[in-house]
């Protein structure tokens, strides 16, 4: 009917299951073609999580999957945000999943120095964003899906709206495959992009949940990208990091925060960066270790998310005022 033709998925996921990679190659090597599985495709295409939505709930709207390491979460939120507004959808299933831990991928991350190693005995410290002691992010697998849905189509079937999307923005960093650009211009312009793209003023920001991993480099290139958008207004803004709380989820970290800033504006309640014992900045109000009320009547947010090779997005969530 028409409901399933106008309702899709857009979901991603960052990176192949590894674990399947090894199995299925080991076979090949040393019992022949026949022992690989009928089903080793299916299980590494990116798009399958989405095609496993839509073939369950039948949903027969825009089929779409994002694959863009850490902003994988919110490029997908955002994707199905465009596809409503031009039309392609009413109701947009959206977000990003990551199960990608394994002895390979672990190693692989600790390879490039990501991960951190200093608190080991005390695991429950390791993830520490803007901590002075943080020394690299602590993976983590999750999930966050999203049902993103045009106003009047929500209003007509009396939803609970909990938050509502104003703008979305991207940008690149062209810098480095890991690193990002120490003067902050990706995280400026994708900031910038989605403020212009929700016709609101850069003083209309009064929270960010932000990418920070607990790096040393990048929590530091996320608060001068702050400090540079908004100027004199940053010191007005709650940021936290809830990497904190949930560890680095990869390509489902953008999706998961997200659902904290909708949580947010919802509840007028903004999470605490957990472990934040020195903070790097002392003038920027980072939210530590206890939620802090979030009180203004038009509370409008931005969540970001930055991920290998330079790819990022942000979003402007706001709470919902008919």
């Amino acid at each position: 009917d028409r409901d399933r033709r106008d309702t899709g998925v857009a979901v991603g996921t960052g990176m192949i299951d590894m674990n399947e990679v090894i199995r299925n190659g080991e076979a090949l090597s040393s019992q022949g073609f026949r022992m690989v599985s009928p089903h080793f495709v299916t299980k590494l295409l990116v798009n399958m999580p989405a095609g496993h939505i839509s073939i369950k709930h039948g949903l027969q709207g825009p089929n779409h999957s994002v694959s863009t390491a850490c902003t994988t979460g919110v490029h997908s939120i955002g994707d199905a945000f465009n596809f409503i507004q031009r039309g392609a959808a009413n109701v947009m299933v959206c977000g990003g999943t990551e199960s990608v831990i394994s002895p390979l991928s672990v190693a692989a991350f600790a390879r490039i120095r990501a991960l951190c190693t200093k608190y080991n005995d005390n695991p429950t410290q390791a993830s520490r964003p803007f901590d002075a002691k943080r020394c690299g992010f602590v993976m983590g697998e999750g999930c966050g899906l999203v049902v993103l849905e045009e106003l009047n189509h929500a209003l007509n079937r009396k939803a609970n709206i909990y938050a509502e999307i104003l703008g979305y923005g991207l940008s690149g960093d062209a810098n480095h495959m890991t690193a990002p650009g120490e003067d902050g211009r990706g995280a400026v312009e994708c900031m910038r992009a989605s403020v212009d793209d929700a016709h609101i003023r850069l003083e209309d920001i009064t929270h960010i949940n932000s990418h920070a991993t607990s790096t040393p480099l990048g929590d530091k290139i996320e608060l001068k990208a702050i400090r540079q958008l908004f100027g004199d207004h940053s010191k007005n803004i709650l940021i936290t990091s809830t990497k904190g709380s949930t560890g680095h989820l990869l390509g489902a970290a953008g999706s998961v925060e997200s659902i904290f800033t909708i949580l947010s504006c919802y509840h007028s309640l903004v999470p605490p960066t957990i472990n934040l014992e020195e903070p790097i900045d002392n003038e920027l109000q980072i939210v530590a270790n206890v939620a802090q009320k979030w009180r203004p009547k038009r509370r409008i947010a931005i969540t970001n998310s930055f991920g290998f090779g330079g790819t990022n997005a942000s979003l402007v969530i706001s709470n919902f005022i008919l």
